[in-house]
């Protein structure tokens, strides 16, 4: 990342920190986290009781569902649904990026209209990547935003916040008119309830999980029992990642759109989507179980990545894709492999453990990346400067 980046997403973050930080020790926000935290832990140690059930619920509901064990599988049950499309809607979801959606429709010949305005200023610029995984643009200040927009949508857009979102707001609804598929992630799926809940601060989601067929891409880490467990993660995620104790919408879709205001006659297909396309993503959170799952108790507030000196220092280049910073590290051994851990950036880490004194739920990050810095190395996977190192211990007694 360049350092003028660097500096914009060090001012966002400062933005953020100052914003959130009357929350965070609050009464109400600490019974919030030992709830929340209790919830996860209960997801997590349960997870095939919760599929199973949700997945039933769902299907009740008149959603589909599609059990996907790799991204290869979630990719090619996307495409089989949007192949004959130009262009898709998308919202904001660390999911969809995890598994390269974008990239791979686009590939594919099919337009991705990003609706995030995050997301959306980000696409602008083939050559960066999101910052955070609520503000996706964070690195980015308002006069490199107002260039990038103005060269993609070919007119002069003065480096004025107003100006910019209007004018990227009008592009993209235009192109929204033109699409028939919307795809979003999901906050939390109630598998009691068969309910997915989404959070969104701009609207766009509404008009995303509206169009005539809606796909939700989620991984099955985000299952939790009930539809108001889930939304108290996702108001626990709120307070920790934009510093307001609601969102500005909190959706709860559990079906397509129907109607029975004809004399309790059941009908499918009013205003809302037609078909709802649930997927529900393993890529290794299975596996990570098997050690604990303990990386997969976060609920994706970006509070980790604010508070650690590497992330302020290089920015997105430490992670994994859409999940930043430590956490990202750990969760590429799952979804892909040791050597994407350490591509990844598993020996950069400081192992300060401020990510978790910041962390919601206390996840010890630092404490799975020194693990995976063991296997690593017994894999023969390390820094040639520290085999430089251990090679002069050996011999001299000293690293120097």
């Amino acid at each position: 990342m360049k350092k003028s980046e660097i500096d914009a997403m060090n001012k966002s973050f400062a933005i953020l920190d100052e914003r959130r930080s009357h929350l965070l020790d609050s009464e109400r926000t600490q019974d919030l986290k030992k709830k929340v935290k209790e919830i996860r832990k209960y997801s997590i140690s349960n997870l095939d009781e919760l599929l199973n059930k949700g997945i039933k619920k769902l299907q009740e509901n008149g959603n589909e569902v599609i059990f996907a064990d790799n991204s290869e599988k979630a990719l090619e049950s996307i495409l089989n649904i949007v192949k004959n499309e130009l262009m898709v809607a998308k919202s904001k979801s660390n999911t969809a990026g995890e598994i390269g959606l974008s990239e791979f429709l686009e590939g594919n010949g099919i337009a991705v209209l990003e609706t995030d305005l995050g997301d959306r200023i980000v696409q602008f610029d083939p050559e960066s990547r999101p910052s955070h995984p609520i503000g996706p643009a964070s690195h980015l200040n308002m006069e490199k935003i107002a260039e990038l927009a103005s060269k993609r949508l070919n007119t002069k857009i003065n480096p004025e916040p107003r100006a910019i979102l209007d004018a990227v707001k009008s592009d993209v609804l235009d192109k929204l008119s033109k699409c028939n598929i919307g795809i979003t992630g999901a906050n939390s799926v109630a598998a009691e309830d068969g309910s997915i809940i989404t959070v969104h601060n701009e609207g766009n989601i509404n008009l995303v999980s509206m169009l005539d067929t809606h796909i939700v891409i989620v991984g099955i880490d985000k299952l939790v029992r009930t539809i108001e467990e889930a939304v108290s993660v996702v108001k626990l995620e709120t307070i920790y990642a934009t510093g307001k104790t609601t969102p500005a919408y909190m959706n709860v879709i559990s079906s397509p759109s129907k109607t029975a205001d004809i004399e309790q006659i059941l009908l499918d297909d009013m205003y809302g989507p037609r078909r709802v396309v649930v997927i529900l993503l393993d890529n290794g959170r299975s596996e990570s179980i098997k050690e604990g799952g303990e990386c997969l108790l976060c609920i994706g507030c970006g509070s980790c990545i604010v508070s650690c000196p590497i992330y302020n220092a290089i920015g997105y280049d430490f992670g994994y894709r859409r999940y930043l910073g430590g956490r990202g590290v750990v969760l590429s051994r799952f979804i892909e492999n040791e050597k994407s851990c350490f591509d990844s950036g598993l020996f950069t880490c400081t192992l300060c453990g401020l990510c978790t004194l910041e962390c919601p739920l206390d996840i010890c990050t630092s404490e799975m990346i020194e693990k995976m810095r063991k296997e690593s190395v017994e894999s023969h996977l390390f820094c040639p400067e520290h085999a430089k190192i251990a090679s002069r211990i050996r011999k001299k007694g000293s690293p120097f």
